[in-house]
């Protein structure tokens, strides 16, 4: 690992912004915007990237809430990407932390565009809107916006500090079945219910559940079931998320409970409409990036650093990592088993744990971003690192 009186000056360029770090944080949960609508938390940084001499692009693959911001030092040297994501839950705020996502980042950012020196790099920040919905690096990613990176890296508030050893890949799908309305005691031979077809892509479901892999999850709701109990429901429908630890092997039982649903289409007589909400792939693992953040983290004086995650989600960085090497480094500031997605975030992410976990995790990724620039050979071995894991 370099050691250097360059990277001491990184780190110190980082903390004389802990307090502007703390104040973008504070600015985006006391905002708190849906996926598509962080006008806002958008304008806020772009701001703050331009007038630290970034070149700022929004609206990126005609995303109004996106950008990029790009520094360059130098001609040639790596492209290192940093993500950084700041939509708020519906009805709860930022239970996920993405203000102080978006806070680390940008103090990251802007100390690596000082303290790189006359170090060839380009340093470009993404912001990728609507994490917890349609997922904004999706079309980005379809776009090609990533593909030019040596490495992407990112950050996510955590009840520890640790990485994710892998993601499942999801597909989220909505089942529309549309029946035919008649009075539910006089005329029952004469409607057709919907609800009845989404009732029965419950029960197929179940017995699909006998015959997937064990890493296979399926799990859904009815989100509509009709509306008043004496009229056939005429229209019904059920949203499913499905998941599985590898794109291949997911897109099989995809189709599979697709034809489930077809089967009750056909069994009581509705059509059936398939509306793919979004589709995540497996994040590829790279061990090596992993592990540097981590040690780099452990520098920076994280708090409560464990062993790679072994059950996990999913997550729309895949979609990056797919594509180019990447790792997100999670920053302890709850205690430890506090849920995601809660109230308990959401208070606390005002609190001095936090402020102290968005300075841990600038720091970790700056001193990774410095020592991926400063070590050509380090992230050549990253790269090779990343296509083997992506045979595998």
């Amino acid at each position: 690992m370099v050691k250097s009186n360059g990277k001491e000056n990184l780190y110190a360029l980082v903390e004389s912004m802990q307090g502007k770090m703390n104040e973008i944080s504070d600015f985006i949960h006391d905002n708190p915007e849906l996926g598509n609508n962080e006008v806002k938390a958008h304008k806020l940084l772009t701001e703050i990237f331009a007038a630290h001499g970034f070149t700022v692009e929004t609206e990126v693959s005609g995303l109004a809430t996106a950008f990029r911001a790009t520094y360059r030092i130098g001609t040639g040297g790596p492209n290192i990407g940093l993500l950084c994501e700041y939509d708020a839950l519906k009805g709860l705020g930022h239970g996920c932390g993405h203000n102080m996502q978006a806070a680390a980042i940008t103090g990251a950012a802007l100390g690596l565009a000082q303290g790189l020196s006359d170090t060839p790099a380009t340093i470009i920040v993404y912001g990728t809107p609507a994490e917890e919905t349609t997922s904004g690096k999706i079309p980005m990613s379809k776009a090609g916006v990533f593909d030019d990176l040596d490495v992407a890296l990112m950050m996510h508030a955590s009840d520890r500090t640790t990485v994710d050893s892998k993601s499942l890949a999801v597909n989220a799908v909505d089942f529309i079945f549309e029946g035919k309305s008649a009075h539910a005691a006089i005329a029952p031979d004469k409607g057709i219910s919907a609800l009845d077809a989404v009732l029965m892509t419950f029960n197929g479901i179940e017995y699909l559940r006998e015959h997937v892999r064990s890493d296979v999850r399926i799990h859904g709701i009815i989100t509509d079931g009709g509306k008043a109990a004496n009229i056939v429901p005429e229209r019904a429908a059920a949203q499913f998320y499905i998941r599985a630890n590898d794109r291949p092997h997911l897109d099989t039982v995809v189709e599979r409970v697709y034809n489930v649903a077809r089967g009750a289409a056909l069994a009581t007589g509705a059509k059936l409409t398939i509306n793919e909400v979004k589709a995540y792939d497996n994040k590829i693992n790279v061990e090596a990036l992993n592990e540097m953040l981590l040690a780099h983290a452990k520098i920076a004086g994280a708090k409560c650093i464990t062993p790679p995650r072994q059950f996990t989600g999913s997550t729309d960085f895949s979609c990056v990592t797919y594509r180019v090497p990447g790792a997100c480094l999670r920053v302890a500031f709850v205690p430890l088993d506090t849920p995601s997605h809660s109230m308990e975030w959401v208070l606390a992410a005002k609190s001095p744990e936090a402020y102290e976990s968005i300075l841990v995790a600038a720091k970790a990724l700056a001193g990774s971003c410095y020592e991926l620039v400063k070590n050509p050979d380090l992230l050549r071995k990253m790269k090779l690192d990343f296509e083997s894991s992506k045979k595998k």
